[in-house]
């Protein structure tokens, strides 16, 4: 039995010495677009090799720390988790400045925590003539951003097990509650992975049945089962206007909205508690809502040219708009205000929690919704006494306070945001709508950084503030606020 010395510090070297397995599971990652680079004959090949060298150099360096003490408490897990994805990102953009795509350092690390947190914002001006090897790394940096940088690293270090994993994995891992599916975390997080990849391959596999090529088939497997939305063409899925990607893509953009645990328990035969879970029912019906309101404003827009105009587009509008992917239709911007209303809605909501999506999740929304729907029964009946169910069970009081501050936090977040983001140059609408964007992990832009631009026109100081406000959204706001308060650091 482990017994752990009572400490008032905090434990640096343990998170360093984690740091170093991080950067070295990346490096090894970096491997992948490295051999595709060797495969098109590509001259950034030794550029990719460069890149491996520094970050597995300093992850070794790190990795060698003798810590006294190798337990980590709940801000060691905090400061780690937030950490974390600003260290990988600052090594992940290594390729970026090395191989001929002209980023500065701004574009270079706000292109690679647009993909380490599944955004997909992008300041390419365009993707014709980008060396294959960073198209693949880019979505790579989504699919492993997906479902967690430390979720993997708990599923391929076993010393994490028994250094503070569960915390590590609370800090990370989105969500109102976190249950372990299996008594180990880091079988937890095996199991989780493992429906991950096999999800990812079916994509994959589906998609290279298309007219796509192997290499465009992985990159959007990637991209798409992580609820990215990076692209490896500018025309995005235009390039094949194909209704069969369409039907593909929606199956598989609906499942990454899915909280994975309850797809992990289909495998182990819970169908009951997959077909009666609350959040799930919820995501489903908010689809059907929004495809029949997208359908609607079509027709009497006029706008409607084919069977698929009223069919497939919509509904894969809605599904990739929900899941916070972020593919849109060539002529979404056509489809008026209603259609814009609603989507900004969709991306304050995200999808299912435990998902890849971004949002504040569907699930608080629910609690929300049955809390309220409480407070006015009581108004009618002040001695009653009613509790939030969900999923036929009673919501303790402390998580009903926590959920409701984060919803407060979050809008919060996002008026900062904005007001921070017009301060550095945008209009009104772009800096509410990016702050959104950004906090949502959708990437959607409007106007400047929409259909009329991207990224690119925003200024450097707007884009190191995106970058924060996209980490502070994927990481749940707590796990990266709480590192700038004053009572963090005390003893």
């Amino acid at each position: 039995m482990l017994t752990y010395k009572k400490r008032s510090y905090i434990n640096f070297r343990m998170v360093f010495r984690v740091f170093g397995w991080l950067l070295l599971t990346e490096a090894a990652i970096m491997a992948i677009p490295c051999i595709v680079g060797i495969l098109y004959g590509e001259g950034s090949t030794i550029n990719f090799l460069i890149c491996i060298a520094i970050t597995a150099a300093t992850g070794f360096g790190l990795k060698s720390l003798k810590p006294k003490y190798r337990d980590m408490g709940q801000r060691e897990a905090i400061l780690l988790t937030g950490s974390t994805w600003v260290i990988l990102s600052a090594f992940g953009m290594l390729p970026f400045l090395l191989c001929r795509t002209h980023f500065s350092v701004t574009d270079a690390f706000f292109e690679t925590m647009s993909g380490f947190t599944t955004t997909g914002a992008s300041v390419l001006d365009t993707l014709e003539g980008v060396p294959h090897s960073i198209l693949i790394w880019r979505c790579i940096a989504q699919w492993i951003g997906g479902l967690g940088i430390i979720l993997f690293t708990l599923a391929i270090v076993p010393m994490l097990n028994t250094s503070g994993g569960m915390m590590l994995f609370n800090a990370e891992v989105t969500g109102i509650t976190h249950d372990k599916l299996q008594p180990r975390i880091g079988n937890t997080s095996k199991g989780l992975w493992g429906i991950y990849i096999v999800l990812t391959f079916m994509l994959t596999i589906l998609l290279v049945c298309s007219d796509m090529n192997i290499f465009d088939a992985v990159c959007y497997g990637l991209s798409t089962m992580s609820t990215g939305g990076f692209g490896n063409s500018d025309l995005s899925l235009g390039k094949w206007d194909s209704l069969y990607i369409k039907w593909v893509m929606v199956v598989f953009m609906f499942l990454g909205g899915v909280n994975f645990s309850l797809l992990f328990g289909l495998t182990k035969g819970r169908f009951k508690a997959f077909l009666k879970n609350d959040a799930l029912k919820c995501y489903i019906w908010i689809i059907v809502v929004c495809y029949i309101i997208f359908t609607l404003n079509i027709f009497f827009k006029g706008i409607g040219h084919s069977w698929s105009d009223f069919t497939i587009d919509p509904l894969f509008q809605a599904v990739s708009i929900l899941s916070s992917t972020g593919l849109t239709e060539p002529d979404f911007h056509d489809w008026g205000a209603v259609s814009v209303i609603v989507l900004i809605v969709m991306m304050l909501m995200g999808a299912c929690a435990g998902s890849t999506s971004g949002g504040a999740k569907i699930d608080r929304f629910i609690i929300l919704i049955k809390f309220l729907q409480n407070e006015f029964y009581r108004m009618m009946h002040p001695n009653a006494i009613r509790t939030v169910v969900i999923n036929g069970k009673g919501t303790p009081a402390p998580i009903l306070m926590k959920t409701l501050a984060f919803l407060f936090m979050y809008l919060i977040v996002v008026i900062v945001g904005a007001v921070g983001l017009m301060l550095f140059g945008l209009p009104l609408r772009d800096g509410f709508f990016c702050a959104l964007s950004a906090v949502s992990n959708t990437g959607l832009g409007t106007d400047m950084t929409g259909i009329e631009g991207n990224y690119s026109q925003v200024s450097d100081a707007a884009k190191w503030l995106l970058s924060f406000l996209m980490l502070t959204g994927r990481l749940e706001l707590y796990t990266v606020l709480l590192i700038f308060t004053p009572g963090f650091w005390k003893k």
